[in-house]
């Protein structure tokens, strides 16, 4: 579900830009990332909006999964180097432990898309050994309204990727939801691989994604490791 609104704003001035680091995640951040992914998923990302995901159901999600998925040592996250200010996140696990989560602890109205994305896994593990260690997710990415303009998306992308080499990952992958996080994997060097048209796709026998029209599809992109 990678998705980012900041790309969406008007490139800012070369005098307001902030200078920010990256690093791996630790579980101090965990609260900043939740909050941030919350905000900008429930804003943005086209799937979440469309079936009125707020706030707070992001947030009831992602305290599920972040405190669960950042002790894998690969999620990345920027910081203002200035104020400490949380820039960017790209949470990242491996694709060979998918998330257990318990559905009666999320909101309903997240079955539609975690429907559509293991459509797009499961066309991805086809005729595949997908063992731990191999394949890195690169699951859902957001940046900071206020570091808009910076390229800090693609930066995100570029670090995860350096770093899951350094750990030995062979592949890594993403369900880019958005034409903007797309561009940005792509520009990153990763290739569109199996699509998922949101007018065509059917939960329930609803076309519950019928509500999106600036963006076409949620695309699973991947790329090989250095």
């Amino acid at each position: 579900m990678g998705n980012t609104r900041a790309l969406d704003r008007p490139t800012i001035r070369r005098q307001q830009i902030q200078l920010v680091k990256y690093d791996v995640a630790n579980a101090s951040d965990a609260d900043e990332i939740i909050n941030l992914l919350a905000s900008v998923f429930s804003q943005s990302e086209p799937p979440a909006v469309a079936m009125g995901l707020s706030f707070a159901d992001m947030k009831q999600f992602l305290q599920l999964v972040v405190p669960s998925v950042i002790p894998d040592g690969v999620t990345i996250i920027s910081r203002s180097t200035s104020r400490g200010e949380l820039a960017g996140a790209l949470l990242t696990d491996d694709f060979a432990s998918p998330l257990d989560l318990d559905m009666s602890r999320i909101s309903h109205r997240f079955s539609p898309i975690l429907s559509m994305l293991e459509r797009l896994d499961e066309q991805f593990r086809k005729g595949k050994t997908v063992s731990a260690g191999n394949y890195l997710h690169l699951f859902m990415l957001a940046v900071n309204a206020q570091f808009a303009g910076q390229g800090i998306a693609q930066e995100l992308v570029k670090t995860c990727i350096d770093n899951g080499s350094r750990k030995g990952y062979r592949t890594a992958l993403t369900e880019a939801t958005g034409k903007i996080s797309q561009h940005v994997f792509r520009k990153t060097g990763f290739a569109d691989r199996f699509s998922v048209f949101y007018r065509d796709f059917l939960y329930e026998n609803k076309a519950v994604f019928g509500s999106i029209k600036e963006h076409e599809k949620a695309i699973l992109m991947d790329r090989s490791l250095p």
